[in-house]
């Protein structure tokens, strides 16, 4: 477990140290508030399909997403029945898990360095996928490029959504903080 007193993720300290007043010298911020920080990370897996034929996969997804945010994730429920698709009202659909803290910046030193390194044919990531706010949303086709997943274990490869949100106010600002991160855009 995370021991608050002894230790401090790599990228927390990084952002301490040189992100924060490289930010502040490139937008001219008089205030330290003014700096954009991250603020949470929000993982979302949704099964669909798969969910209504085997009530099992919503849980599946559970613990995967717990074993990679290395916090338990909630089992996301259908909000109402729709009949063509043959789903029921809290029905599971799917898992999510929002991190703030450590456990956010741990994860998104892992989802750099380890994660997107491993997806096949990986040429960077849209940086055309703000929001207009200073939040960005990405997905991933296989979970399974996570390390904390064991390969011969899955019985179900799933997409996964990553909604990262700051504190800035811009997508500029947004999108130069995650550069700052060695986040790799493709544009």
């Amino acid at each position: 477990m995370l021991d608050n007193a002894t230790y401090t993720p790599r990228l927390r300290s990084v952002y301490r140290e040189t992100i924060k007043p490289a930010l502040k010298e490139e937008f001219g911020y008089k205030n330290d508030m003014e700096i954009p920080r991250l603020d949470k990370i929000v993982l979302n897996i949704g099964c669909g399909a798969e969910a209504v034929k085997d009530s099992k996969k919503a849980k599946s997804a559970q613990e995967d997403l717990t074993a990679i945010a290395g916090q338990k994730a909630l089992v996301t429920t259908a909000k109402k029945s729709i009949a063509g698709f043959r789903v029921r009202e809290d029905m599971p659909m799917g898992a999510k898990v929002t991190l703030r803290g450590d456990r956010m910046y741990e994860f998104l030193d892992r989802l750099i360095t380890i994660a997107m390194p491993r997806v096949r044919d990986f040429r960077g990531v849209s940086g055309k996928s703000f929001d207009g706010r200073g939040n960005y949303a990405m997905g991933l086709k296989e979970h399974i490029v996570f390390p904390e997943i064991e390969f011969d274990k899955v019985d179900e490869v799933w997409g996964m959504d990553i909604v990262i949100a700051t504190t800035a106010k811009t997508d500029d600002e947004a999108k130069s903080l995650l550069k700052h991160f060695n986040m790799p855009f493709n544009s």
